[in-house]
């Protein structure tokens, strides 16, 4: 049971992020609503706490991409550095 729960969730792989966000909202209104039954409450939770792992996962691989620019002081592009996250 728990190896088709994995399946279920391996296309969450594949969204971009904008489109797993799309579907953790629309989990979060369905749960919020209270009209969704025991057992389907409870896959939609687990389908969303998927969705906000992988969310979270594409914010943190973009956010190491993202890189500052120094500037000269003449204001040209000097190069760049990776982001001080911290």
């Amino acid at each position: 049971m728990a190896a088709a729960k994995a399946d279920a969730h391996k296309d969450i792989e594949k969204l971009s992020f904008e489109e797993a966000l799309a579907q953790l909202e629309k989990i979060v209104s369905q749960l919020e609503s209270g009209n969704a039954e025991l057992e389907n409450s409870i896959d939609l939770y687990e389908r969303g706490t998927a969705l906000k792992a992988h969310c979270e996962a594409r914010l943190k691989a973009a956010e190491a991409k993202v890189e500052k620019i120094r500037l000269t002081a003449s204001g040209e592009a000097a190069g760049t550095e990776p982001l001080d996250v911290e």
